[in-house]
């Protein structure tokens, strides 16, 4: 086994054994040529599934993390692509120092476009925790998806939010100013995530937080000041009192010691599209715990399978 296939396997043993099917289904990996980077892209399970789903990760995350809960979608009948965004994983950029938020977002939404134009099926976006509100944008920006599973929705905008996203509560309040004082020439400027966010929340599981936090293509890598300055700054091209026709599940861990469901529920509440609160019981942030995690296997099933 080569070491990206250990990583994946490595993620999945933290699942409830009853959830680890064998043998794993098949997975992919390919490359995506997007503006000047080559994006590394994981597909998942049958291409010829009726659904097909574009799971989008968070801070710390790319694909081999995602590799669980695409596995449990695709045992359920869903196709699952997953990207890795610039600055983690395995994708290929010029200049990591100049990664910015806007990016993801005109990935993450170019991506969905095209995947939207070769599958006549129903297409979903699954969101883990900042990829959560970036499936948000992506849905109300195209209006090409059909559904929406998030486990986070967290809203830059919301105080709160921001102190709980950070390394520690007081420094939520200073995230902005700080922040845009260094969009100078700090900007460029790459620093270990856990001396900005409070990384080690991730998982409620010590051992799943320890892989996270060593893993130098996730939780261990370095993001630009600028990065995290473009996200605080961030608003919703969409406010969510307008966003009316993606039905939306939020999916939100009940035991997550980083970002608790209220922060998310502020954000949702406000959603006028059809919308379904299903918190996953004994569940942290990183949602491998029962009896959540097969609450949340049931979500990413195929509606007939």
């Amino acid at each position: 086994m080569d070491e990206d296939s250990r990583m994946h396997e490595v993620y999945r043993r933290f699942l409830p054994e009853s959830l680890r099917a064998e043998p794993p289904p098949r997975r992919e990996s390919t490359w995506w040529r997007w503006r000047d980077a080559d994006v590394h892209v994981e597909r998942i399970g049958d291409p010829d599934a009726d659904v097909h789903a574009i799971a989008f990760h968070g801070a710390g995350g790319h694909a081999a993390l995602m590799w669980p809960f695409a596995a449990l979608a695709a045992q359920r009948g869903v196709h699952v692509v997953v990207p890795d965004m610039p600055g983690y994983g395995h994708t290929r950029v010029p200049n990591r120092s100049a990664i910015r938020y806007p990016d993801w977002v005109a990935l993450a939404r170019d991506l969905t476009v095209e995947h939207r134009q070769r599958h006549d099926g129903p297409l979903w976006l699954l969101g883990a925790s900042v990829g959560g509100m970036l499936s948000y944008e992506v849905a109300t920006r195209t209006n090409a998806v059909d559904r929406l599973i998030v486990t986070c929705l967290l809203d830059p905008n919301d105080a709160g939010a921001r102190a709980a996203a950070a390394r520690f509560r007081w420094m939520g309040p200073l995230a902005r100013p700080v922040l845009r004082a260094a969009a100078g020439p700090l900007a460029g400027v790459r620093v270990p995530l856990p001396w900005l966010t409070n990384m080690r929340a991730i998982a409620n599981d010590p051992e799943l937080a320890d892989v996270v936090l060593r893993d130098r293509r996730g939780g261990g890598g370095r993001m630009p000041l600028g990065f995290f300055r473009s996200f605080f700054d961030s608003q919703p091209a969409v406010e969510p009192e307008d966003a009316t026709s993606t039905p939306v599940v939020l999916a939100h861990p009940a035991d997550d010691r980083w970002t608790p469901a209220e922060l998310s529920l502020r954000f949702f509440d406000r959603i006028a599209a059809p919308k379904q609160y299903v918190p996953l019981e004994g569940a942290g942030h990183f949602p491998v715990e029962s009896p959540g995690a097969e609450r949340f296997a049931e979500l990413l099933g195929h509606p007939d399978g």
